[in-house]
């Protein structure tokens, strides 16, 4: 979690909080303290790794406000999902406890601006502190506050079978490949069975938070959600779209109660995001919008 910073009185009066700047300063001094804010490699029913949502409205924050939450209850070790502000929090008669710092948030205000002649409305970034429950005053910690029922694995996964149909994606099978191929229109992956069981993530879930990449990556085809995917590995483009799968597979692996495997090339990976947070403020904006909008596509196949 960050504190914002009051602009110095010796800097000249121009200087402006840079929002983006400071979100992807966020994320990437987690990732250099070795954590990986929309990863949960562990087995865990905690009510924190369910998408985090507004405590007044009830509703799902979205985007690289999920990444920013997940990340301030990984290094908190909050137990619940439900984040406010300090407004909201009031005006459900709660209380901040003393001391408690609140994590950023974005959103965003349209403006109105003149161009060409015409008056046109821009979204424009603004920021906002939340407070985890955890953080309330009324708040009473028990030993068993991390834990919740936790459905069969045998239901789970039947959920996620059906919810993979439902997408009427088209899968093929090959012995060491997953993949999307945009010409064709399929998924490969590798046979289920030769997924195997790791600590805390059984076989069956290592192969659907696979398949759930793959499938982020297909709802970007031109007849879907048709995204940039980028012509070759090392361009912009290519690296929103893998980091755009693999937002959008953790979204959806919470959303479906899988745990994902833990990665076997942990500091390669971390240090690959580092270098694209580095170069590109926007990076990570872009990619998280990318991947909310391909789970709100595949939920609202869930509905037909």
């Amino acid at each position: 979690m960050e504190t914002v910073t009051t602009p110095s009185q010796k800097q000249p009066e121009t200087t402006r909080f840079d929002i983006h700047q400071h979100v992807t300063d966020i994320i990437i001094k987690q990732l250099e303290e070795g954590t990986i804010p929309w990863q949960r490699p562990w087995k865990s029913t905690a009510a924190s790794f369910k998408i985090p949502q507004n405590a007044l409205k009830g509703v799902p924050y979205r985007g690289v406000n999920i990444v920013l939450l997940w990340g301030a209850t990984l290094q908190k070790d909050y137990a619940s999902n439900e984040w406010a502000t300090l407004k909201d929090w009031n005006k459900m008669g709660e209380r901040i406890r003393k001391g408690e710092s609140g994590t950023t948030i974005v959103f965003y205000k349209d403006i109105e601006k003149e161009v060409d002649g015409e008056i046109v409305k821009i979204p424009c970034p603004k920021y906002s502190k939340v407070f985890n429950r955890a953080q309330l005053d009324s708040y009473q910690p028990t030993p068993d506050t991390q834990l919740l029922p936790e459905k069969p694995l045998f239901d789970r996964l039947a959920h996620v079978e059906a919810f993979v149909d439902n997408t009427k994606a088209i899968i093929e099978y090959c012995p060491n490949e997953a993949s999307y191929n945009r010409l064709t229109d399929k998924i490969k992956m590798p046979y289920p069975q030769t997924f195997i069981d790791q600590e805390h993530c059984s076989a069956q879930e290592g192969y659907y938070s696979t398949l759930m990449h793959e499938m982020v990556h297909r709802s970007g085809h031109p007849s879907r959600l048709n995204r940039e995917f980028g012509k070759k590995f090392g361009d912009k483009a290519y690296a929103v779209e893998e980091l755009t799968a693999e937002l959008g597979a953790a979204f959806l692996c919470a959303e479906l109660e899988i745990t994902t495997p833990a990665r076997k090339d942990h500091a390669a990976y971390i240090a690959n995001w580092l270098t694209a947070l580095r170069n590109d403020k926007r990076f990570v904006f872009s990619a998280a919008s990318a991947a909310s909008k391909a789970v709100d596509y595949y939920q609202s196949l869930q509905n037909k």
